[in-house]
């Protein structure tokens, strides 16, 4: 993990490899570049011209826009990075967190291979500073624990390590003695770390990610930050009576299970549960998908690996909220004992639920899952899944969906997520398309109408929310995995998406902000 401190060092005699500074669009159709807050001492060391030299090389402060230059003289560090922030903020505003953290995660991300940078981005406070500083830890991001080393070592026998993320940042502007930015950067690095470690779970093959490991994943880390864990194993599963855990993972040789993570405070008011979909690979099972919808598969458990973050997250944070999370881990493959289309399992609820398509096979998950967690009584629900491709479609690939029984909470969540910079839309939940999915041999089956497929995927789900429960339904198919070019602090593969709406939640009901 990419270190990171408070600095108050004059960006001038700082030894670093870089030093990031801001530039943004200046106001009006005519407007030119102006230089951020926070590099007023690099600009002035070049004679205040920074900006007129990066117009020159074609700056023009755009989102995304990085642009290199050599450190003026009397420097240590040898190189300037000017990133964009876009739009200039209006009189008496400042640059918005999502601006800093982006801002912040494109130049990690172009720093790579670098030991050590400055960043000089305009921290006006502690909420800055910790925006800037979880943009650079996400956006130094790397998963090369598959890649051949060979390269890398041939790096560092020239003194650059060219696959290795950013090793260090000092985030110059703050207050390193200052309370409030002492606890934005320790959240900062707990957020992100704890993200990142989703990242490496989602972008873990499934031959070396299957319910067992991850299983045994949660319970190391539960053991160091002081969480109870529960492990059930198929045994466990079968005699509880979770058939549709059961009914997805029969079919591979990796056994399912369901693990129970608790983390409680001794001063908490609240309960809160999060559910995470964490199917380690999905095939369609007997429903198999065709060829070219199988290769990112390992993500189908972005959920669950989502819950367990943001789990460990609150812990580390000591937030005074229980949270309880429960992931749902199975791999759905087609063999001789997969179920098959026209079966019917007996949930854990004591639903039945007649087997279309194996390939919705996440709500059969998940429903196990929420009418588990539902027996504890918390105060909400949350659970989060790469459920629909179908939200795909609704909402493209950076948007998240929310349903929810109760329309307030579905407002709170969505204005949570916007909130840390996680993009969300709220959906319905018609009724009309609950009829879809009657069943003439079961209480209801696992697939309805075609159209509305993330709407009908979200009344399944409802059907095993437990009476009087307020629940919500995050369908995160579409930014879980990234399969385009790096953006902002926004890696290629696994994303991490919904661990910062789901820690945030913990925190506002920690802080007695919800209902």
């Amino acid at each position: 993990m990419t270190a990171l401190t408070l600095s108050t060092a004059a960006a001038s005699g700082l030894r670093a490899d870089a030093i990031v500074v801001g530039v943004a669009k200046g106001a009006g159709s005519k407007g030119g570049l102006v230089v951020a807050a926070g590099a007023e001492a690099v600009d002035k060391a070049y004679d205040g011209k920074l900006a007129s030299v990066l117009e020159t090389l074609g700056a023009r402060g755009a989102e995304g826009e990085v642009t290199k230059l050599p450190a003026p003289s009397g420097f240590k560090a040898p190189v300037v990075v000017a990133v964009g922030l876009g739009e200039v903020p209006e009189k008496d505003e400042t640059y918005g967190t999502e601006a800093l953290r982006s801002a912040a995660g494109t130049a990690a991300r172009a720093l790579t291979g670098s030991k050590k940078a400055a960043f000089a981005l305009p921290v006006e406070d502690a909420d800055g500073a910790g925006a800037i500083a979880e943009g650079a830890l996400l956006g130094a991001y790397s998963f090369g624990a598959y890649k051949d080393q060979g390269d890398a070592k041939s790096a560092k026998k020239n003194g650059k390590d060219a696959k290795a993320p950013l090793a260090e940042i000092a985030l110059l502007g703050g207050k390193p003695r200052d309370k409030a930015y002492k606890a934005a950067i320790e959240r900062a690095v707990a957020v992100s770390e704890e993200l990142n470690r989703a990242r490496d779970l989602v972008n873990t093959p499934p031959n070396d990610l299957n319910p067992e490991a991850f299983a045994a994943v949660a319970t190391a880390a539960a053991k160091e930050h002081g969480i109870k864990i529960q492990v059930l194993d198929e045994k466990a599963l079968t005699k509880g009576g979770f058939g549709g855990i059961l009914g997805v993972g029969v079919g591979s040789d990796a056994p399912p299970r369901l693990v129970k993570l608790s983390y409680t405070h001794s001063k908490a008011k609240k309960h809160l549960a999060f559910v995470g979909k964490g199917i380690t690979y999905d095939s369609g099972g007997i429903s198999l998908k065709p060829a070219g919808h199988n290769e990112t598969m390992k993500c189908d458990m972005a959920g669950a690996a989502a819950v367990f973050a943001a789990v460990v997250a609150a812990a580390r944070l000591g937030l005074e909220v229980n949270v309880t999370g429960w992931l749902a881990l199975a791999e759905n493959m087609p063999s001789g004992s997969a179920t098959r289309p026209g079966d019917v399992l007996r949930m854990y609820s004591g639903k039945t639920v007649e087997v279309l398509n194996t390939d919705a096979e996440g709500r059969l998950v998940l429903a196990d899952a929420i009418a588990k967690a539902s027996e504890d009584k918390p105060d909400a629900i949350v659970d989060v899944a790469t459920l629909t491709g179908a939200m795909m479609v609704a909402l493209g690939n950076r948007t998240f969906g929310i349903m929810a029984n109760d329309d307030a909470f579905r407002t709170s969540i969505h204005e949570i997520a916007e909130e840390v910079g996680e993009p969300t839309w709220p959906m319905p939940l018609p009724a009309d398309l609950r009829k879809g999915m009657d069943s003439p041999t079961a209480d209801i089956a696992n697939i309805g109408d075609r159209m509305g497929g993330g709407l009908v995927a979200g009344l399944f789900l409802k059907e095993f929310v437990g009476e009087g429960i307020t629940w919500a339904h995050l369908d995160i198919a579409g930014p879980a995995f990234h399969e385009g070019a790096p953006f902002g602090y926004t890696p290629k593969g696994g994303t991490g998406t919904a661990v910062r709406t789901l820690v945030r939640l913990a925190e506002h009901t920690a802080a007695g902000d919800l209902g």
